[in-house]
C-alpha cells in the first residue's frame, strides 16, 4: 500500500480595502494634529470647526468657521442616513451645535475635541458621551 503526502491548501481571497474617499483620507492623515483653540491648519493646529472646514477646504468645499454656522448653512440629514463624510454635531456646553466631527465609516468619527484631549483623535458614536450629546448630521457637497 502506498501513502502519500497530500494537504489541502486553503487559498483565501486577499481582503477587500475598503473604499475611503479622499476627504476621509486626508482627514484620517491629520489624527494626531495638535489641538488649538481658533486654529485651522496643520502647521498651528486645530479645533473642531477648524478641522472639520480645513480638511473641506482642501478638497474645494468651502464651509463656515464655526460649528454652528456650518450647522446652519448645510441640510439636515436624518441621524439613521449616517454615511462617510458628514458632519456630526454635538451639544458639548449647552449650545445646540457647539461641536462638531467628521463621519469615517460606521460610527467612528474624527474630531478634534478639546484641549484637554490635546489632539485630533477617532472616538465613536456608539461611546455613551457621544450618544447622549449628538444633536444633528449635515453633509457638505463635495465636488
Amino acid at each position: 500500500m502506498i501513502t502519500g503526502c497530500t494537504s489541502v491548501t486553503k487559498i483565501t481571497p486577499p481582503e477587500a480595502k475598503p473604499v475611503i474617499s479622499p476627504v476621509i483620507n486626508y482627514a484620517l492623515s491629520l489624527k494626531g494634529s495638535p489641538y488649538r483653540w481658533g486654529k485651522a491648519s496643520p502647521r498651528e493646529g486645530f479645533d473642531c470647526s477648524g478641522f472639520v472646514q480645513h480638511v473641506y477646504k482642501r478638497h474645494g468645499v468651502h464651509l463656515p468657521r464655526t460649528a454652528r454656522e456650518m450647522a446652519d448653512s448645510l441640510p439636515e440629514i436624518k441621524k439613521n442616513e449616517l454615511r462617510s463624510g458628514d458632519l456630526v454635531f454635538f451639544d458639548t456646553n449647552g449650545h445646540k451645535y457647539s461641536h462638531v466631527g467628521l463621519l469615517v465609516k460606521d460610527d467612528d468619527f474624527i474630531h478634534a475635541p478639546n484641549r484637554r484631549i490635546g489632539k485630533v483623535i477617532m472616538s465613536s458614536l456608539n461611546n455613551r458621551y457621544w450618544r447622549k450629546h449628538l444633536t444633528g448630521v449635515r453633509r457638505p457637497r463635495v465636488r
